[in-house]
């Protein structure tokens, strides 16, 4: 009952917070004090909510690896579950960019828009990213920069490193693995305080979205913004649950009903590693997931699986190319697309990373800088819901992953 008024909470928050911050922008906006003294007061506690989630992230990602490593039956089941997870995440990412190419190629988004003229925006040069520049930079050559940092990978690395070593020790470092499950339940009750907090801090950056955002913006290009919305829409209420209930035991209806916490915290932080917390509980707490599962699969997942990006970066690069007048001819598709699945893992957990990785696209492919323009004005509430489609395709994913995982112990169990 809880967990289910706290949901209440954050959604009357996030939507009293956008109604009083778009009364601010078009009716109080002359008046200094509700013009920008209000709108710093609660930009200023928005980003202190955040800033307290990103504090519990790397502590929360570290410890609940090595917890769920030790916690394994064995190694090699570990290596089973590493690969599957892996596997699934980047099977979910190219069945994104390949719904989202679809759709493209149906509607031909951008085809009627003459966008040509518009604001300046310079844009720094900019590389596709290398695969083996990625995989390179999983090993850290600094630990303590990898976590002043928050580098997710880095520090999955190191968490699998040091629970693999541990659980070969066995009773040896018996103390040592008591200590970080002790760690380990000092986060989850961490987590649960802070998340009291949520209804204020969602409401204070809804306020910030409703005091800043133009309609304006949103009139000129409709189509886009409908088409990827709908999409994100689509995956996070019917396609994710669809595949939870045909895959699991739970149904697509209770699948949810048991994300809804997980997707309005989502909408307001923009988020995926700021949504951790959140994800971990609502995989184990929620939808009975193993620990091992959800500790070595949500910060991965926080970092690599970007099915709501994949759709936004796919939609946002040919709509643009459309509207300038440089639609992207059939010879450039497979470049286009396999550098979508690239900058899609590379995006990053952190708000921003979907405009940001159009951003290198843009530049790559010589469309021209003020397209940008347009991709920054609408990227925060694009944002917003690709990160909620982002983080239930984790939780579904990982609810997938442990049923499967669970198809390896009825013998023991027996």
């Amino acid at each position: 009952m809880g967990s289910r008024s706290l949901s209440v909470r954050i959604f009357i928050g996030l939507v009293v917070g956008l109604i009083l911050g778009s009364i601010v922008q078009y009716f109080l906006s002359d008046i200094a004090f509700f013009g920008d003294n209000l709108l710093a007061f609660f930009s200023g506690i928005g980003t202190m909510f955040v800033n307290m989630i990103m504090m519990l992230v790397v502590p929360l990602v570290f410890i609940s690896i090595v917890c769920g490593v030790c916690e394994l039956q064995d190694l090699k089941s570990f290596g089973r579950l590493g690969t599957k997870t892996f596997g699934f995440y980047i099977i979910n990412t190219l069945l994104s960019i390949a719904a989202a190419f679809s759709v493209v190629l149906l509607l031909n988004p951008g085809s009627g828009v003459d966008m040509r003229s518009g604001a300046e925006v310079t844009l720094a040069a900019t590389e596709l990213p290398n695969l083996m520049n990625l995989l390179v930079d999983i090993v850290p050559r600094n630990p303590v920069a990898a976590f002043a940092s928050a580098n997710m990978l880095q520090i999955i690395f190191m968490a699998l490193l040091l629970g693999g070593v541990m659980k070969s020790m066995g009773a040896t470092v018996a103390s040592a693995v008591t200590g970080f499950q002790a760690a380990n339940k000092i986060m989850m009750k961490l987590i649960s305080v802070v998340m009291s907090l949520a209804p204020i801090g969602v409401f204070a950056l809804m306020f910030k979205l409703g005091a800043t955002l133009e309609a304006a913006v949103f009139l000129s290009v409709l189509q886009y913004l409908l088409l990827i919305i709908g999409l994100l829409v689509l995956w996070v209420f019917v396609v994710y649950p669809t595949a939870v209930g045909i895959f699991t035991p739970i149904s697509a209806a209770k699948f949810r009903k048991q994300t809804q916490e997980q997707v309005l915290f989502s909408l307001s932080t923009a988020s995926s590693n700021a949504t951790i917390p959140v994800t971990m509980r609502t995989l184990t707490e929620k939808l009975g997931v193993n620990r091992a599962v959800a500790g070595f699969g949500v910060p991965l997942g926080a970092t690599m699986n970007m099915g709501g990006v994949s759709i936004y970066i796919t939609v946002a690069i040919f709509f643009i190319a459309n509207a300038f007048g440089m639609p992207i001819t059939w010879e450039q598709v497979p470049t286009v697309l396999f550098s979508i699945f690239l900058l899609s893992v590379g995006a990053g957990g952190v708000p921003g990373g979907g405009m940001v990785m159009i951003g290198v696209l843009i530049h790559q492919m010589g469309l021209p800088i003020e397209a940008f323009a347009l991709v920054a004005a609408l990227d925060r509430l694009i944002d917003m819901i690709l990160t909620s489609c982002n983080v239930v395709g984790d939780t579904a994913v990982l609810t997938i992953v442990d049923q499967t995982e669970k198809q390896h112990e009825p013998q023991a169990a027996a």
